[in-house]
């Protein structure tokens, strides 16, 4: 029945979210983001092949060797591959083998792990290049939700989230804490956590890696949920309500879980509580997306290099 429940499903909520995507600009720019993404990350790979072969005395190479790390230049080449919508993963794979590429590294955008985001993307990668293509050797980088660069980059974006405050009165963010962080993320039915699903324990240890560098008061909360199932609580609803019934005033909101604007920034966060908030009093205001932050894009790098070095894959 999964097939048929699934197209009764997507013609019913068309109509609603086609109407979302319009107050966003019509599309939803995550394809073009992750793609910006991508070449980033591929030029800060070359630069860092570059440095290394500079650093690197002549005595020491060895253009004999068939894995030098850095013999030429682009030594890293950056795909985008995505689990239910174009560029699939199952059709970049072709491209991948034809560029001559053998040894591949999925890295998932997801910072915290779960059977349903990471784990679905990844098993779909493995599934892929084990049926059709046995010659490349495939490895999965793991999760990074404690990734230093990563928590800096959140930190920073945090900082800067605050500064937006002090346009509307001016106030310290930390000596007198009138700012309330709120972390939402996106939820799960409650049954994956449940089994054992470590999304929410992650999501914790992030958190618990930015209250070390940055003093706030905050919430954690679950966004985007739908169907009849148990999802995570508190939702982010249920907790602007909260917060509203203990006289906070001003809030900001990071997307904990998400990396990229897409529609659940932009809509969910940026439109539909904003006007909650509004309504309830609270002033509130959202971080921006790491998007392409520069922080971010060293993390990637950083975790792509320790994981080929690890592999044996360079020097």
């Amino acid at each position: 029945m999964q097939k048929p429940l699934a197209r009764l499903i997507s013609t019913l909520r068309y109509k609603k979210t086609e109407s979302y995507y319009r107050l966003i600009g019509g599309k939803s720019p995550l394809l073009d983001i992750t793609n910006a993404q991508a070449k980033a990350l591929e030029e800060a790979l070359k630069r860092s092949a570059e440095v290394s072969e500079l650093l690197t005395p002549n005595s020491e190479k060895s253009p004999d060797s068939p894995i030098h790390p850095f013999t030429h230049s682009p030594v890293f080449k950056v795909y985008v591959g995505m689990r239910y919508w174009h560029p699939l993963i199952e059709d970049v794979m072709p491209q991948i083998y034809n560029d001559g590429v053998r040894k591949l590294i999925g890295l998932s955008l997801y910072p915290q792990y779960s059977l349903a985001t990471s784990g679905s993307s990844l098993s779909k990668f493995r599934e892929v290049a084990s049926k059709h293509y046995t010659e490349v050797e495939v490895f999965c980088a793991p999760s990074w939700y404690g990734h230093p660069f990563y928590i800096e980059a959140l930190v920073d974006v945090i900082r800067k989230g605050m500064e937006l405050f002090n346009a509307d009165s001016p106030i310290h963010p930390f000596t007198h804490p009138p700012i309330h962080v709120l972390f939402s993320a996106h939820s799960l039915p409650e049954k994956f956590i449940d089994e054992g699903d470590p999304y929410v324990r992650h999501i914790e240890r992030t958190i618990e890696e930015i209250v070390k560098r940055i003093p706030i008061k905050w919430n954690l909360s679950f966004q985007s949920r739908s169907g009849p199932v148990k999802w995570l609580r508190p939702s982010t609803e249920e907790t602007l309500k909260e917060l509203a019934g203990r006289n906070i005033k001003n809030i900001l909101m990071v997307p904990i879980s998400f990396v990229s604007d897409h529609i659940e920034t932009l809509y969910e966060i940026d439109i539909l509580y904003m006007q909650m908030a509004k309504g309830l009093g609270i002033n509130l205001k959202r971080t921006e997306s790491l998007n392409t932050h520069p922080l971010f894009i060293e993390a990637l790098k950083d975790i792509v290099i320790k994981n080929v070095k690890e592999l044996g894959w360079i020097e």
